[in-house]
């Protein structure tokens, strides 16, 4: 594999176009400044976003591990009901990994393990 690295151009270079403007429409233009009392600002006074979740004093969140789709699933569960709240990855993709980790499972060729120890 070549070290050096070089860009080329390819084709003919297409010429550049010079538009030119014209300063009289500039100098004849409308004034646009107006009094205090007309103009618009943006305000400050919106609320901060937030990104806990609703009821935040009654969620925990815990970690399981999903053996059928062989990887881990992070939960916000509400203390009061045990009903899962929001988790990652949704249900959807766990239930595509455990197909796609069940046929993994199905191509390999079963290895019997080498429990034999020789001294």
């Amino acid at each position: 594999m070549s070290t050096d690295f070089s860009i080329r151009p390819v084709g003919i270079p297409a010429p550049a176009q010079i538009i030119t403007t014209s300063n009289t429409a500039a100098n004849e233009a409308v004034q646009t400044d107006l009094p205090v009392s007309q103009t618009v600002a943006a305000s400050n006074t919106s609320a901060p976003v937030r990104n806990d979740l609703p009821n935040s004093e009654n969620i925990s969140r815990q970690v399981v591990f999903d053996q059928a789709a062989a990887s881990f699933v992070f939960q916000v569960v509400n203390d009061r009901t045990d009903a899962v709240v929001n988790q990652f990855p949704d249900e959807a993709m766990l239930r595509r990994r455990a197909y796609f980790h069940a046929e993994d499972l199905k191509s390999k060729p079963s290895r019997p393990l080498n429990t034999d120890v020789s001294a």
